[in-house]
C-alpha cells in the first residue's frame, strides 16, 4: 500500500544516546541565549532534562514541558541568534521523543539541536557561515557510532558519515 510507513528498531538506550547528543549540541550554545535573557531558565532546563533522561531518569511530561517551555523561551528572546540556541535547547529534550518510524522527518529529532545550535553561532558571527559550517564538523564528532547507527536506519540515513569514518 502506498504512503505506509514501517517501523524501525529503537530502544530505550538508542532514545538516550540521540537525546545525549543533542543536549551536548545544545550545551555549545546555551550562553548565546543566557547572553541575551540572563533571567531566563528554560532553555537550560530543557537541556538539563534532556541529560537527565539521556544518564537514565524517565521519559515523561516533565521533559515535554520542558522542551515547550524552551520553545516559548525562543518566541521570547530578543536576538535571532538567542532564539536559535532556545530552539536546540528544545530540540535536545525532545529528542527523547524520536519516533520509530522510517521516514526522513524523523530525522530532525536527531539533528535538529545541532542545526539549531549551528545557525545560532554563526549569527552571533554576524551570519558568518563558515563558523556554522565549522560549528556543524563540531557537531558531526559529537555523534557517537550509535548516534550515526539510528540515523542509518532513517531513509537517506545510509548516506551519514561522520568525519573520518
Amino acid at each position: 500500500m502506498t504512503g505506509e510507513v514501517s517501523e524501525i528498531a529503537l530502544s530505550k538506550q538508542d532514545l538516550r544516546e540521540v537525546t545525549a547528543f543533542a543536549a551536548a549540541c545544545a550545551e555549545a550554545v546555551l550562553k548565546v541565549f543566557e547572553g541575551d535573557q540572563p533571567d531566563d531558565l528554560r532553555p537550560r532546563d530543557a537541556i538539563g532534562a534532556a541529560w537527565e533522561f539521556a544518564r537514565g531518569g524517565e521519559r515523561g511530561k516533565a521533559l515535554r514541558d520542558r522542551a515547550w517551555a524552551a520553545l516559548k523561551a525562543a518566541k521570547s528572546a530578543d536576538t535571532a541568534a538567542a532564539r536559535e540556541a532556545a530552539r536546540a535547547a528544545m530540540s535536545a529534550a525532545g529528542a527523547a521523543y524520536l519516533h520509530p518510524l522510517a521516514k526522513a522527518t524523523q530525522v530532525k529529532h536527531i539533528l535538529g539541536a545541532g542545526a539549531y545550535a549551528a545557525r545560532a553561532a554563526e549569527l552571533v558571527a554576524h551570519d558568518d557561515r563558515s563558523v556554522g559550517a565549522e560549528h556543524l564538523e563540531q557537531t558531526a564528532h559529537r555523534a557517537t557510532p550509535a548516534v550515526v547507527d539510528v540515523l542509518k536506519t532513517l531513509p537517506g540515513g545510509a548516506e551519514w558519515r561522520r568525519p573520518g569514518w
